[in-house]
């Protein structure tokens, strides 16, 4: 159903950037509330200028922050633009340095935000290029990445209005909240959250969210809520993402099956993708010839030495179809790129700074190149 994939898929779909699908999606609301309502157990938002899904995960991972922000200190900076835009409608406008103005008064961290250094300019201008990608602010005159090398840059920016419609609706005050899951319990504070209604939305967000669920031992609820609910499980996914559920003793994994619009997927056309399932190849083999041993839990125990030696084989096998990028790297940046990315499409996890676990999902993806391949030149 291309209307759940693109709510699926994206933040929001805002009106005046296209119109069709806003109208489509409008069409099919009845059929998608019910869904969105009973099943995910998400806010399906309509108004005049955008819907949103408001997709919350049913269990926080690490690969689900903003790509584009690499600290703490950037988040905090898009925070205070939302506020800031908090007094600014739609076609309002406002420049640069009445960004920086607000933004170094209030900023509540330890560290105090110097426009002079470098690595703060950088984080703003990441900042506003994400907002103006979101469709929160247009820029009307000027470049904000100027502001890397110039201080005294001026950038005129207008409001869209949409900003207010960004953050969530808490159930309670998050100021009283003590810890980080509070957050992510926030739906469903003293509700058992392994019965019922609670259940069912945290497992069906997590089969369409991530890139897998993995089962946590024979009593684990997720999984027996996965096991007993199959087929209703199967007919939904078969219906709104014209996909299909693949249910293995270990691990639950939802198949795309034709052409569809997402960004990330596993596989996609990315090299780094291809690297990743030839590593996966790799290991497949090593416990195939006895190399490797496969624990209870169907994951696999691998030393940092252990794994970079994968990866230089892979180098070793496979890298004629590599870009140039990727022939050219050096072995700790790729090793890094390889763990980040395997990381983030829950093939691996690292256990410490010794040790990886390499996860169900692993064995289930495999590839090499066609015996005539002649790779790059």
């Amino acid at each position: 159903m291309r209307e759940f994939e693109a709510l699926l898929e994206n933040f929001w779909i805002i009106k005046d950037r296209d119109k069709e699908l806003y109208h489509e999606i409008k069409d099919a609301y009845s059929t998608l509330k019910s869904f969105i309502e009973n099943k995910l157990g998400y806010r399906l938002l309509i108004n005049p200028y955008l819907i949103k899904m408001e997709k919350l995960p049913g269990r926080a991972e690490a690969w689900m922050g903003i790509q584009q922000f690499e600290s703490p200190m950037e988040y905090a900076f898009f925070c205070l633009l939302l506020v800031f835009l908090e007094d600014y409608g739609q076609q309002e406008q406002f420049i640069l340095s009445q960004v920086t103005e607000f933004i170094q008064s209030t900023f509540p961290g330890e560290e105090k935000v110097e426009w002079t250094l470098y690595r703060h300019r950088i984080y703003l201008v990441k900042v506003l290029n994400l907002a103006v990608e979101m469709g929160l602010i247009k820029v009307d005159e000027g470049e904000s990445s100027h502001f890397t090398t110039a201080l005294e840059t001026e950038v005129l920016y207008e409001s869209t209005g949409i900003s207010r419609y960004f953050a969530r609706d808490f159930s309670r005050n998050i100021l009283s909240y003590k810890k980080w899951d509070d957050l992510e319990q926030d739906e469903w504070f003293d509700i058992d959250p392994d019965r019922g209604a609670v259940r069912r939305h945290r497992v069906y967000r997590r089969i369409f969210l991530s890139p897998a669920v993995f089962s946590e031992g024979a009593e684990d609820p997720d999984f027996l809520y996965l096991k007993n609910f199959r087929s209703m499980l199967q007919k939904d996914v078969e219906d709104f993402l014209d996909s299909s559920l693949h249910l293995h003793k270990s691990c639950a994994i939802l198949m795309l099956e034709g052409e569809k619009n997402f960004r990330e997927t596993l596989p996609d056309q990315k090299v780094i993708s291809g690297i990743a399932i030839q590593v996966c190849t790799v290991i497949r083999k090593m416990l195939t010839e006895g190399k490797l041993t496969l624990r209870d839990d169907d994951t696999i125990l691998l030393s940092q030495e252990q794994l970079e030696r994968i990866i230089d084989d892979c180098r070793e096998q496979y890298v004629k179809g590599w870009s140039k990028e990727f022939r050219e790297m050096s072995s700790v940046k790729l090793y890094n790129e390889i763990n980040s990315y395997m990381s983030g499409f829950l093939l691996l996890e690292r256990l410490n700074d010794q040790e990886f676990k390499i996860l169900p999902l692993a064995g289930k993806v495999s590839g090499k190149y066609p015996a005539d391949f002649g790779g790059n030149k």
